[in-house]
């Protein structure tokens, strides 16, 4: 049957890549479930490369820098970072990322704790 391929963006949101630092031939072609389960098992070096060192995307980089993705947004931070550039942002933290990081904590911890709550309930 035919293989059912998805957009390069959909493939590089399912890795957690920043689509436009993926080479050429990734971001010029879909992908099918096939060789995104490929990519996950075996990966390329250019991909072990953009993993860990970045450019990363949003939701990857508000994960590594403990804040929503909405901080980013209000921060105004528009580029993707890479892992250098996170780095000197948690080894000192600009204001916005102290309390973005504050804010997202107690977020985090209320959702936990209506978690817990409801299960509790049942």
């Amino acid at each position: 049957g035919m293989s059912q391929t998805m957009k390069p963006q959909t493939a590089a949101n399912k890795l957690g890549i920043h689509l436009p630092a993926a080479p050429e031939e990734f971001r010029a072609q879909g992908i099918t479930r096939a060789e995104l389960d490929e990519l996950r098992a075996d990966p390329p070096a250019w991909l072990v490369e953009l993993r860990k060192n970045g450019p990363f995307p949003r939701d990857v980089m508000a994960q590594k820098l403990g804040v929503s993705r909405s901080a980013l947004v209000r921060a105004g931070v528009a580029e993707a970072l890479d892992a250098d550039q996170i780095g000197s942002l948690l080894a000192d933290p600009p204001e916005w990322l102290v309390r973005e990081r504050e804010t997202h904590r107690k977020v985090l911890a209320e959702e936990a704790r209506l978690k817990e709550e409801s299960r509790r309930r049942r």
